[in-house]
């Protein structure tokens, strides 16, 4: 073979090797799905928290699909996901049984659930999803600072966080202890460092995580302003989230689980 032909049979070896390494690059690890349908209160952070998670798609290489048509709840679509985020949801998202019944056997099957500050605030008539997502909203005060304290030590939503974390946000009391629900909390607010209104909680999980009927669930209460979602430290936050309850990292989320290192 002449010098000529070996080197352009090495250069198209060369954009063969490339080209299959790029596609691999490109596959997704996993996929997720982003639902924000809202029937009560609409929070103008959903756009912003869609491009957030959109954005740590691309970033760490998993595919994210976003919708607010609920009819997209049946066993075959939701088949294609390993975790379906609830983001900012309220009212009754889902509002017709078989939607409701879909979404019951994927988690069934192991799916998860990732549930963003008003996906609380949804599902008032379907006992199934308060005690999937841990507690039902109840009220919040105004906006303000208030510092979180970090307890779920080895969660992956909480690594790279400061152990004592201030910041700015909308926050939530809720109806029930979710520690009555059996979950793990990984993060709680200290009362004395905000007002929190009439409804005090006193001891105040603010995220938590557990396992539940078969799937993976994980919330948050943080997230309800837009700024949220370009702060890098609750953009971590919320990426350790999904990863934890799409299964794809460590989910110390029993009960009585220390969490370790």
């Amino acid at each position: 073979m002449s010098g000529k032909r070996l080197s352009l049979l090495s250069a198209l070896i060369a954009m063969l090797v490339l080209a299959g390494t790029a596609a691999h690059a490109e596959t997704p690890s996993f996929r997720v799905l982003v639902f924000s349908r809202t029937t009560g209160f609409r929070h103008d952070s959903i756009p912003d928290g869609i491009a957030a998670i959109q954005k740590l798609g691309r970033e760490h290489g998993f595919a994210v699909d976003t919708t607010e048509d609920a009819t997209r709840f049946t066993d075959e679509n939701l088949a294609r996901y390993r975790t379906v985020v609830f983001l900012s949801t309220t009212g009754d998202p889902l509002d017709l049984p078989e939607e409701k019944a879909a979404f019951q056997r994927y988690v069934n099957h192991g799916g998860g659930y990732a549930g963003v500050h008003a996906a609380a605030d949804s599902g008032y008539t379907w006992p199934w999803y308060r005690d999937l997502v841990g507690a039902y909203f109840r009220s919040h005060p105004a906006q303000q600072n208030a510092t979180v304290d970090l307890v779920g030590q080895g969660a992956p939503s909480n690594r790279g966080l400061p152990r004592h974390w201030t910041r700015f946000d909308e926050w939530y009391n809720y109806q029930t202890n979710p520690r009555d629900a059996g979950v793990r909390v990984l993060m709680t607010l200290d009362e004395h460092s905000y007002d929190p209104g009439p409804d005090a909680m006193g001891d105040h999980p603010i995220s938590w995580c557990h396992r539940y009927d078969g799937g993976r669930a994980w919330y948050t209460g943080m997230g309800h302003t837009k700024e949220s979602y370009t702060d890098p430290l609750f953009v971590r936050h919320l990426l350790g989230g999904i990863e934890m309850s799409a299964g794809v990292t460590r989910f110390p989320c029993d009960a009585d689980d220390t969490g370790g290192a």
